[in-house]
This record gives structure tokens, sequence and C-alpha cells, in this order.
């Protein structure tokens, strides 16, 4: 008898009136906004202007939900399209079902057309938002724990998952938290990327790459526990060949960028940059300011030296003019000395 576990929800669906509020897309859509936030604020930090990460995720997610999707499908497509099966299934994505290597790649690939249309480098984009993916899906794997599904082997230990439905071949019982397993690998992901980032100061791309990196070493372990139906290749499950190969792209990447194009960018988006030249151009008409008023005070002090030079002219010229009328009248009573002598002589 098992003496603690962590309960699953009865239901993962509770509907207002007509409208079903189902906690696998409350993940989601939670994980998305915590990515957009912390994104946003990476992008400021590296010279971005502020809503450009919500831009560019205007084109990011959906990309990223319709990748997710065709993904699962794709792999599993036994789930959908095998006898008793109905293929309309395939579109209800409410239901769970994502596959993060088709997000991920999908998503890559709306954030290139949100980054070309406004002339941003994408690697740098993806620097920014690195941390925050890593979050959304610590928050989003939880939607797993809504819909009972995607769990580890059994297990009696205390943190083991209890599982009360039998639909969909489920057996009810207690079985390792494979998705709590993943959400806190994904914590310590992004925190490392973090760390990682301000350490090394991290750009090119090699911030998103030290992500993926980190997060297939994670998934390839979690991924040998689940228990759920999966296509294998040499006794591994699909998605585990999909991590080693994965990883083994992104550090060949890090590797790669940081000998051909070492350090940080200088600029991440144009914009920015212009902004910040109109404030270098005020900073600059300051400084003529400064220079006009250096120089009126300079045009001033050349006036008054000028007076004072004038000035000095003036009195010597007096002091001249004085001088020679003592000589001149010196010369006067000599002359008049010397008439009187003759006169006496």
């Amino acid at each position: 008898m098992e003496l603690a576990y962590i309960p699953s929800p009865s239901r993962g669906v509770i509907h207002l009136g007509p409208i079903p509020l189902r906690g696998y897309a409350f993940c989601i859509i939670i994980g998305v906004f915590v990515a957009v936030w912390l994104g946003n604020k990476r992008w400021i930090a590296r010279g971005g202007r502020t809503g450009t990460v919500a831009d560019i995720a205007v084109w990011a997610v959906p990309f990223g939900l319709i990748g997710g999707r065709l993904y699962h499908v794709i792999t599993d497509y036994q789930l959908y399209f095998s006898e008793g099966r109905d293929w309309v299934d395939a579109f209800k994505i409410w239901e769970g079902g994502l596959g993060i290597w088709g997000a991920i790649a999908f998503g890559a690939l709306g954030a290139w057309i949100g980054c070309r249309r406004r002339g941003i480098p994408l690697p740098a984009y993806a620097d920014a938002v690195a941390p925050g993916i890593a979050f959304a899906q610590a928050i989003g794997r939880w939607g797993n724990w809504f819909n009972q599904e995607l769990y580890g082997r059994r297990t009696d230990l205390p943190w083991a998952l209890e599982i009360t439905s039998s639909s969909d071949g489920r057996v009810p019982g207690t079985y390792h938290p494979t998705f709590l397993y993943e959400s806190l690998w994904c914590i310590g992901v992004a925190l490392l990327v973090i760390w990682a980032d301000r350490r090394f100061r991290m750009g090119h791309g090699r911030a998103f790459a030290l992500y993926v990196a980190a997060y297939c070493v994670g998934r390839f372990w979690i991924e040998y526990m689940r228990v759920d139906d999966a296509h294998h290749i040499l006794g591994l499950r699909l998605n585990d060949w999909t991590a080693l190969i994965v990883f083994l792209l992104a550090v060949a990447y890090i590797v790669i960028s940081a000998k051909k194009r070492p350090g940080r960018e200088a600029v991440v988006e144009p914009g920015a940059v212009e902004s910040g030249d109109d404030t270098a151009s005020g900073d600059e008409k300051a400084v003529g300011d400064e220079k006009s008023l250096g120089d009126d005070t300079a045009s001033d002090d050349d006036k008054a030296s000028g007076t004072e030079t004038k000035a000095k002219a003036e009195t010597e010229s007096a002091d001249a003019a004085v001088t020679d009328d003592v000589t001149g009248e010196a010369k006067d009573d000599a002359k008049d000395e010397a008439e009187s002598a003759t006169k006496k002589s």
C-alpha cells in the first residue's frame, strides 16, 4: 500500500456554461506568456526595443503549435489513422499531443519570418528567448498531469503519480511522474542558460544551442523511463534517437560558431540604434550650446581686454604729452637764461 503519491486530477476540463476550460490549454497559454515576458526583458537588455519579442511571437507561436502537432501526428499516426480511429481527432490539439521537436523547428521558421520582416538577426532573437522557452516547457508539462498522460514505469516511491483513468489503454496504479521530472529539468536548463549567458556573454545563437543541448540530455533519460506506446529503432524509442542527434548538432553549432563569430552581437535591432542616435544628437546639441556659450564668453573677454588695452594706450599717450610739455618748458627756460647772459656781456 502506497503511503504517499501525487494525485491526478479527476478531470482535465471544467465547463463555464457552454465554454470548456481545459487545464492542458491553460498550461500552454501561461507558458507562452512567461516566455514572451522573459524574452522581452532579455531582448531589451541586449539593446532591443520593447514589444519586438511579442511581435515576432505572433509568428512563432502559431507555427510552433502547428509544428508540434504535426510531429506528434506523424510519429504517432496509429492513434488517428488506424482501424477504429477517427482522423478528425488529429485536429483536437486541446486533448494533448505536441511534439517539442516539431514545435521548436516550426516555431523557428515562424520566428525567422518575423525577424526578417523587422530586419533582425534570428540567432540574436533565439538567444534572448531561449530561457523563456525552457520555462514555458516546464509549465506546459503540467498539462500532461491534467490529461493523465506521459508517465513512466510503475513505482512505489513517495512522489509516485497516481493514475486513475482506464481509458485509451491506461492501467490505474502509481507510476514515475515523468512530466514532473521534465518540468524540473527544464527549470534547471533555463537557469543554466541564464547563468552561462551572463558569465560568457554568449551570442550568435549559442545561448539557444546550449538550451537545446541541455534539454536533449534530460529528455534522453526521461524518455527512456516512459511506458506509453512509441516507435523503436535498435531498441531505443524514436524520441531518444531524436534527442541524441539534436544534441550532437547543438554542440557542433556551439563549437563552430564560437570559432567563426566569437562574442555577442553589437547591434541586435537597427531601430533601437536609431533611437540611440537621436539621444546622441541631443547630447551633441547640448555640447554645441555649451561651446557657443563658451565662445560668447570668450568674445566678451576679448572685448574687455581690448577696452583695457585702448585705455592703457590713451594713458600712455597722455603721459607722453605731459612729458613733452615739461621738456618744452625746460627748453624755453634755458633759452631765456642764455639770452639774458648775452645781454649782460
